[in-house]
């Protein structure tokens, strides 16, 4: 019998331990770039709320907000007891043989949350998942019919192949075999917008666009869709008979200071809505995407295709009880209006750090609880940092933007204790994402680091950061 580790001696395992085993069994290169910001040389212990505590005995403010997962911070309590009552009332888990009160209860809650008819929900696992089902159910709408779906020039859906072929974030830079039909039009552009529909438009005007996979908010790009191109966007793809699908799965559950971000536009409705990540409450591996009842009616409900789409997990009892108590918080506890008073503190914080270090920062971006900080590119690196880091990076044309955001982050960590995050390889920013659970003094906490990281300057923290940067990759070896 081969020997197995148990839960607790996981819990046991030292840092080395666990590098040594990382590096055997899931991706050395991983330690080597955690190791480069110091997150990959410590343990965690607990968290709570908008923290962390460490192994030795480090509190950190966790200022990623889980990259979109823990708007209800960490370990929320009303989170924590829906899944311990599930557990002690011995509740079913999974059953395909069974219809779910948990999943009835929660798409009336999302019908009732969302505007328009958006009545009908499908709830996979992943946001990635969720983007290709409300593609998949795009496509069976017009009965295979036509053959082309639109995305943006910025836009990240996912990482799977079908999701991956409407992203075009450089994060997913291998060229992977993609769906066949898919063409892509400039973020917020109308023109744009239109030469797209028009290339796949027949001389008798019979449109070849199945679906179009719009972020109204590109999480990853701090950008945002103009409500001229957004209800525009949307009347043309009413008179064509195409699917509009939002992605929301970052900006979903308050973020923005909307429960979703297109609603910050009245009467704006899309035929499909995915969302994932913090609708979960930071604990359920759940997504959904949300359909209008005429299209989700035309694509799926009949007897010979109620079972077209289905997933290993659909009806999992726990996630969606889980995901019942999430979306009860978000909106007892008004995430949105949360969001919008972080918003009045950070903003004009950022705003001011931007004016104290013109020579370090570029400008600032952003909306509720979600910012970025772009940091000013240079034309070549210092000579003595360019010697200390690898060739391949130094060739990059982004090498200084994104070496220059990754020591303010390591300098945060390091020096501050407080956790960030870079956003898309594509256009780099430090991501300012707390939880929705986050407050006054957390900002106030996160403002002040920021601004004394800067103050340090860019030599001195690319030199530092280079330094780590080499003992990382010694280490990883």
């Amino acid at each position: 019998m081969p020997e197995l580790l148990t839960i607790d001696q996981a819990e046991k395992l030292g840092i080395d331990q666990v590098h040594d085993l990382y590096k055997k069994y899931v991706s050395r290169s991983e330690v080597s770039l955690l190791r480069s910001f110091g997150f990959g040389r410590d343990l965690v212990d607990s968290a709570e709320g908008a923290w962390i505590q460490l192994r030795d005995g480090r509190r950190l403010l966790d200022f990623t907000g889980g990259v979109g997962v823990l708007n209800h911070g960490h370990n929320h309590p009303r989170v924590l007891a829906a899944r311990d009552r599930f557990q002690e009332q011995r509740r079913m888990e999974v059953h395909k043989i069974y219809l779910s009160p948990y999943v009835a209860a929660l798409s009336h809650n999302l019908a009732a949350l969302l505007p328009g008819d958006l009545n009908i929900s499908y709830f996979p696992n992943s946001g990635a998942e969720a983007v290709e089902g409300a593609v998949k159910l795009a496509y069976k709408y017009h009965g295979g019919r036509r053959g082309t779906v639109l995305h943006t020039d910025i836009a990240f859906h996912g990482k799977l192949l079908g999701a991956g072929s409407l992203t075009a974030s450089s994060e997913v830079h291998f060229a992977y075999p993609k769906l066949p039909g898919t063409d892509s039009f400039a973020y917020g552009d109308l023109e744009s917008f239109r030469l797209a529909l028009e290339r796949h438009t027949d001389e008798r005007g019979r449109s070849d666009v199945y679906a179009v996979a719009l972020e109204p908010y590109s999480a990853s790009t701090l950008r945002e869709c103009s409500a001229e191109f957004l209800y525009e966007v949307r009347r043309l793809c009413t008179e064509h008979d195409i699917v509009l699908i939002f992605d929301e799965v970052y900006t979903g559950w308050g973020k923005t200071g909307r429960m979703f971000h297109f609603m910050h536009h009245p009467g704006l409705v899309p035929d499909v809505v995915t969302t994932s990540k913090s609708f979960g409450g930071g604990k359920s591996s759940i997504s959904g995407y949300i359909a209008r009842e005429p299209v989700f009616r035309k694509a799926y409900d009949n007897p010979r295709d109620v079972t077209l789409h289905s997933t290993t997990y659909h009806g999992f009892g726990e996630e969606t009880a889980t995901a019942l108590e999430a979306v009860a918080v978000a909106v007892e506890e008004d995430f949105p209006g949360r969001a919008q008073a972080l918003e009045a503190i950070l903003g004009p914080g950022l705003a001011e750090i931007a004016a104290r270090h013109p020579s370090l920062v570029a400008g600032i971006a952003g909306r509720g609880a979600l910012h970025g900080v772009r940091l000013r590119p240079r034309a070549q690196l210092p000579a003595a940092v360019r010697d200390l880091i690898p060739v391949h990076l130094a060739k990059d044309p982004q090498a200084f933007a994104k070496l220059i955001t990754s020591a303010v982050i390591a300098a945060l960590y390091r020096d501050h204790d407080i956790l960030s995050f870079f956003g898309s390889t594509q256009d780099i920013a430090l991501i300012v994402s707390p939880p929705l659970v986050a407050g006054e003094k957390e900002a106030r906490l996160f403002l002040d680091a920021l601004d004394a990281v800067l103050d340090r300057g860019a030599p001195r923290l690319l030199a530092s950061f280079a330094k780590e940067m080499a003992t990382a990759a010694r280490a990883a070896r």
